[in-house]
């Protein structure tokens, strides 16, 4: 599996818009929408996760809402792979499974329809994936939820990791975490 060059990353980082003081103030905000918008980024970043992945056992990609749909469905195509959308409550339309999980102030939940990883195997072998892991709490959600549904999340990944941030310690505890870009 092929590692990043810095040459590389600094080519996909510079891909990547960040606007000052969004949502609110003291926030450097990620616009992943310019690596979108632009072929030649995009379609580079995706070779890169096809060639990390396509040699591991991937019965599903499960993305998390909304950013990681378009990373997520995207790699589910070009691995010949299922996807799965996680999502807020109330936005699918069947029975659901949910996971609760701590804010700063109050709580959220993310959920995924109960048969979402209903295959011939037993625990199906899930990669969650998202354009950026901050504090961690959804993601950490989100790989508790899909073993719980009955899969097993083989790695997290996300394009950009916020390392001050420490989003990705409590994760490292359950499943591997691999991140394309790391910024302190």
């Amino acid at each position: 599996m092929k590692k990043l060059s810095q040459k590389e990353k600094d080519f996909l980082l510079h891909s990547i818009r960040t606007v000052e003081n969004f949502p609110k103030p003291g926030i450097s905000f990620k616009d992943i929408s310019t690596l979108l918008g632009n072929e030649k980024a995009f379609g580079f970043l995706m070779d890169h996760l096809v060639d990390r992945y396509e040699s591991m056992d991937i019965d599903y990609i499960a993305g998390i809402e909304s950013r990681g749909f378009i990373f997520g469905a995207a790699l589910a195509a070009r691995l010949h792979s299922k996807f799965v959308p996680i999502r807020k409550p109330g936005k699918l339309p069947y029975t659901t499974i949910s996971e609760k999980y701590s804010l700063e102030y109050g709580v959220d939940e993310v959920q995924i329809h109960i048969d979402a990883f209903e295959c011939d195997k037993t625990k199906p072998n899930v990669l969650l994936i998202d354009d950026l892991i901050a504090t961690g709490g959804t993601a950490n959600a989100s790989v508790n939820l899909i073993n719980k549904a009955g899969a097993t999340c083989i790695e997290s990944c996300f394009i950009i990791n916020l390392k001050s941030l420490c989003g990705d310690a409590e994760i490292r505890k359950t499943t591997p975490v691999y991140s394309v870009l790391e910024i302190d």
